[in-house]
């Protein structure tokens, strides 16, 4: 799919275009084998900066077989790439970036049009790679990816519990897994504060329908909509690690690798890692369902992750660090690691483990709306919402100091008046 402008992040049309890639089959998840040798000899120093999990490791360890080529897997990457590329020059040639993440740098102008090299060295690009923000190319695509239900079948079949296809069908199966006593906590879930308990936010007030902003991008979250999202939430936190709001993507990979939990909404991404013999406990029990519906719609939100190249740095280090990045995103890398990501690149063929990323886009999730008022918003959101988690406030004053917080950030922006 080709984004015209910054608004087309939020267009339905994303889910359109998942639905067609699951059809033809991409979940891809990382697996051992090797590829081919890399067919460009890079001779110019390059660095990386992207998150840390299975399908960039995947891909930057393929970027590595053109030699000179050094890869930074960074779960703070968001935080960390604004500085980094807006130094002269730029600290990475290279950044691993998703719907919202690359909206700072665009905004700061430190990652730059990709027309020309596309043009040279990207013919074999699918449309549906091309990220175009007001006509100009700026971003490849490599990946879709959202959260989702993952379960341990052998529990849910040893006590009788169907799927849970709602969040209150989860909740009960969580008081009938608790009642059993067979794993530590029944739910996991990565509401650890910051970005990703904003994400979580989001996830459940999409679900309900929810849109974040009225005219002049004021907010719009202390409604019903947004206290039922809330509500969820902490009904969820009660079957949950105590430590919850320190509980990020890996945490809670990590606890169904090791037995400790049985379901958890998580990402499509992370599903691979489920069966990885090397790290995990419950190898070919765990298994992908679609994400809890809300009151509309699957409470979740289609992402896509892919590579962004420095605005500071000279043309002949870019030429070399794209063609570097084609190298690391063909399709031996792919057939390689069929099951580490939803992969928009050919080669990959869909398994088990995409069944729950396609029943969730087939189901209608909304596309992540990211914006420069959503950066916003998903900040505040994320340093926000713990205090009703806690009880230190109760529902209506969590939304409505959150909406006080975006209103003075957005202001100082200059996105409302």
């Amino acid at each position: 799919m080709v984004r015209e402008s910054t608004a087309d992040l939020n267009k339905q049309g994303d889910i359109l275009m998942f639905k067609k890639l699951a059809l033809a089959g991409a979940l891809s998840v990382m697996t051992t084998g090797a590829w081919a040798a890399c067919a460009y000899e890079n001779t110019t120093p390059l660095k990386s900066l992207s998150a840390g999990f299975e399908a960039w490791k995947a891909v930057t360890d393929a970027m590595a077989e053109c030699g000179n080529f050094q890869a930074s897997l960074d779960q703070e990457f968001r935080e960390k790439q604004p500085e980094a590329f807006a130094a002269k020059p730029a600290l990475y040639q290279i950044g691993g970036v998703a719907n919202s993440t690359m909206v700072p740098l665009l905004n700061a102008g430190t990652i730059r049009p990709l027309d020309d090299l596309v043009a040279k060295y990207g013919q074999h690009l699918k449309p549906n790679q091309l990220i175009k923000v007001d006509g100009k190319i700026y971003a490849i695509a490599m990946m879709v990816n959202l959260q989702h239900l993952m379960y341990r079948e052998d529990i849910l079949n040893d006590l009788g519990i169907a799927v849970p296809t709602t969040y209150a069908e989860m909740l009960d199966a969580a008081a009938k897994i608790k009642e059993a006593g067979v794993v530590d906590y029944p739910i996991g879930g990565t509401f650890k504060t910051g970005w990703n308990l904003g994400e979580e936010f989001i996830n459940n007030f999409l679900g309900e329908g929810g849109e974040f902003f009225t005219d002049g991008n004021m907010p719009n979250i202390n409604n019903e909509k947004g206290v039922a999202a809330l509500e969820v939430m902490k009904a969820l936190t009660e079957y949950m690690d105590p430590e919850y709001l320190v509980s990020d993507s890996t945490y809670v990979q990590q606890q169904f690798q090791q037995g400790k939990i049985a379901m958890a909404n998580l990402w499509a991404s992370r599903a691979a890692a489920m069966d990885d013999e090397a790290e995990s406990q419950v190898v070919g029990k765990v298994v992908m369902a679609a994400a809890p519906m809300g009151s509309e719609r699957p409470a979740s939100s289609l992402w896509w992750d892919g590579v962004v190249f420095a605005t500071n740095m000279t043309d002949e280090v870019a030429e070399a660090a794209f063609q570097v990045a084609m190298e690391g995103m063909d399709t031996e890398m792919v057939k390689a690691n069929n099951d580490a990501a939803v992969w928009l690149i050919d080669g990959f063929e869909a398994g088990r483990l995409a069944q729950g990323a396609y029943e969730t886009a087939q189901k209608g999730a909304a596309p992540y709306p990211g914006s420069g008022p959503m950066g916003i918003m998903h900040t505040v959101l994320g340093n926000g919402i713990s205090d009703y988690l806690t009880g230190a406030k109760d529902a209506a004053t969590t939304l409505a100091d959150i909406e006080a917080a975006y209103i003075t950030a957005a202001k100082e922006s200059g996105l409302v008046q």
